[in-house]
């Protein structure tokens, strides 16, 4: 990262950044920094526009210098690579990012500065609350993306915010960097939020105003691709949400539809479960075994990497689940599991290998079989979760 203009030196500290990433962003930029400047003056905070320029070609560049605006060069590709080499650069103690595209008031960012001045660590716009011009979003993104990406953010994490993916926030810049956020896309917005939850940062969310933007060309943004890479990041971020939960409804399930058909076909109405039935129930207990089996490695990941925050009561839960207790689980449903099949093949072998009653061993055999498969995943995810508990010689603090 390099600086394209002279670094600004304030005779005193500089409370506010306004930092806009920029991708061949001609048309709408000059436009921007503009309002952005109109801003400091009118409110006489002392304060700097900063460009995070991603590798324009169409003469961002020159515009953003022209107007005595900061430019820094982001070599990494990426809305959210962009956004963090420019937080890195700023030079105020507040941050508020919005896009270059004009969709966003930079002249009116009142409501961000006194939100931010009241001690709240991260500042969320709400377009919806705010007004969204016509035109200004697109109908899938506001009736659909918006609203349930938003909901799912709320529910997954327990925040408040009622816009989770407006880009216009502002945030106090050492708290945000403390979290030391990874992603390059603009699923950055996502975990720009989620960390900060997990950090217990305080978060307020204020109204602001989405215009139609001024560009000619189409946005960056991809509404299928970047809409599930942003449910991808909510999902991969709450292990819970994506492997315990649907885990153990399967296993809930499956366990009883299955001491339902144990002994024979159960019948509802006109409606008769039978084997089948039962083979379904069981492959569904061995999936969402796999499943809980999944969350648990998976949290522990997370917790190692700071991904997710600590907790008390699950480290207690997880306490309880050690190698030596997963194996020897696992080696129970295992020996049951081929107990079954040997008294299955006994059965078989009392009629001289010839015709049997086909349901009943059919029955003992998806039971037996279900066991072992349940023993192998346990015994197996106990020896990986052990081996990712290890801690490697050179990464263990020198002495």
């Amino acid at each position: 990262m390099s600086d394209r203009a002279q670094v600004l030196s304030p005779e005193k500290d500089i409370e506010l950044t306004i930092l806009m990433p920029c991708l061949n962003e001609a048309e709408t930029l000059g436009a921007c920094i503009g309002k952005a400047q109109r801003f400091l003056a009118r409110t006489e905070i002392v304060g700097e526009v900063l460009i995070a320029d991603n590798g324009s070609t169409d003469g961002s560049i020159e515009i953003a210098c022209g107007l005595k605006a900061r430019v820094v060069n982001i070599s990494i590709r990426g809305y959210g690579a962009a956004l963090q080499g420019g937080i890195q650069a700023a030079l105020g103690r507040y941050v508020i990012m919005g896009d270059a595209d004009d969709s966003y008031d930079f002249e009116n960012l009142d409501l961000f500065v006194d939100a931010l001045r009241a001690g709240n660590d991260l500042v969320m716009g709400n377009r919806f609350s705010g007004g969204i011009e016509p035109g200004a979003m697109p109908i899938l993104h506001r009736y659909l993306g918006n609203p349930v990406l938003s909901f799912i953010g709320r529910l997954f994490f327990r925040i408040s915010a009622k816009d989770f993916h407006c880009g216009l926030r502002g945030f106090v810049r050492t708290s945000i960097l403390k979290l030391e956020l990874r992603t390059t896309g603009m699923e950055y917005a996502s975990e720009m939020v989620v960390r900060s939850a997990f950090a217990h940062l305080r978060i307020a969310e204020v109204p602001t105003k989405l215009a139609k933007d001024g560009r000619s060309r189409p946005p960056h943004l991809r509404t299928w691709r970047d809409g599930w890479r942003h449910l991808q990041f909510l999902l991969l971020f709450s292990p819970r949400w994506l492997f315990l939960y649907p885990g153990l409804a399967m296993i809930w399930l499956g366990t009883t539809m299955t001491g339902l058909l144990l002994f024979g076909p159960v019948h509802f109405g006109g409606l008769a479960f039978d084997i089948r039935t039962m083979l379904v129930a069981c492959t569904s207990c061995i999936v969402g075994v796999q499943s809980v089996c999944f969350a648990t490695i998976a949290r522990n990941y997370a917790l190692s990497k700071r991904l997710v925050p600590h907790s008390d009561n699950y480290k207690a839960l997880l306490d309880q689940f050690t190698l030596d207790r997963l194996v020897a689980i696992g080696a129970f449903f295992l020996l049951s599991g081929l107990v079954g099949l040997i008294a299955a093949v006994i059965s078989w072998g009392e009629v001289n290998f010839g015709d049997v009653e086909y349901t009943n061993l059919l029955r003992l055999v998806t039971l037996s079989v279900t066991g072992i498969g349940i023993g192998v995943q346990l015994i197996l995810s106990g020896f990986l979760a052990g081996l990712l508990a290890i801690e490697l010689s050179h990464d263990r603090p020198s002495s």
